[in-house]
Parts: structure tokens; C-alpha cells; sequence
């Protein structure tokens, strides 16, 4: 039973990390790239952008799989390109959801690579934490 709320806690915390690194992402990536529209929403600050992180942390954790599944004969077909599409629809889902916030698909696509380098890399320091020697999860 301990184990098992040692275990919850550590996904609570990494699900925490990704939700504060996803905020911070998707605002890089509407500095960088913009809307598409041409225009950034004054309502959009810090507020919006912690909350479009936590909309994306949620749909990319309940809504991708299925996605995924539904998506699998074209992402085999693209040997894994279409896996480009997948995240840019998850983040123009996300961001449509969020408010005050808005981008073009085109630069859904861009931003959902932005948000796949971050995530891979919150995957990776995890499972780095999870390999050393001595520590018991």
C-alpha cells in the first residue's frame, strides 16, 4: 500500500511537471510562431497559458491513445509522420478549449513539435531517475 502511494505521488509530480513545462511551451510557441491569425488575444497571460497547459496535459493523456489507435493504419503508412498531425490536432483541440487563446493548424503542427521535444524530455529525466542505482519505486 505504501508503494502504491509512493508510486501515485510520483505521477501526480511528473504530471505536474509536464502540465507547468506544457504552459511554458505552448507560450514559447505563440512568441515564436504566432497565431496565424495574426493577432494575440490581451486576455492570454499568465492565467491562459497555465491553463491551455493543463487542457493540452489532459487531452494528451486521455484523448492521444485512442487518437493514436484510430490513427494507426496512417501513422504506419508514414512510417510515423503522421504522428506530426496527431500532436498539431491535439494542440489546436487544446487551444481552442483554452480561452483566450487561439492558433492556425498550420502552426498547431509546429507547436505540437515544440511540445513533443518537451514532453520526450520530461519521459527521459523520469526514466533517468527511475535507473539509478540504490532507489526503490
Amino acid at each position: 500500500m505504501i508503494q502504491y502511494t509512493l508510486v501515485m505521488k510520483q505521477q501526480f509530480f511528473v504530471f505536474g511537471i509536464r502540465w507547468i513545462l506544457n504552459a511554458f511551451g505552448l507560450w514559447v510557441a505563440v512568441r515564436l510562431l504566432g497565431t496565424g491569425s495574426g493577432h494575440i488575444d490581451a486576455t492570454a497571460g499568465f492565467w491562459g497559458f497555465l491553463l491551455a497547459g493543463l487542457i493540452f496535459s489532459l487531452i494528451n493523456s486521455i484523448v492521444k491513445p485512442a487518437l493514436v489507435i484510430v490513427s494507426l493504419p496512417a501513422i504506419l503508412v508514414s512510417l510515423g509522420l503522421f504522428m506530426l498531425i496527431v500532436n498539431g490536432v491535439l494542440v489546436y483541440i487544446s487551444l481552442a478549449l483554452a480561452p483566450g487563446l487561439s492558433m492556425s493548424f498550420g502552426n498547431s503542427i509546429l507547436t505540437g513539435i515544440i511540445l513533443s521535444l518537451i514532453n520526450y524530455i520530461v519521459s527521459a529525466a523520469v526514466e533517468l531517475r527511475r535507473s539509478q542505482p540504490g532507489e526503490k519505486i
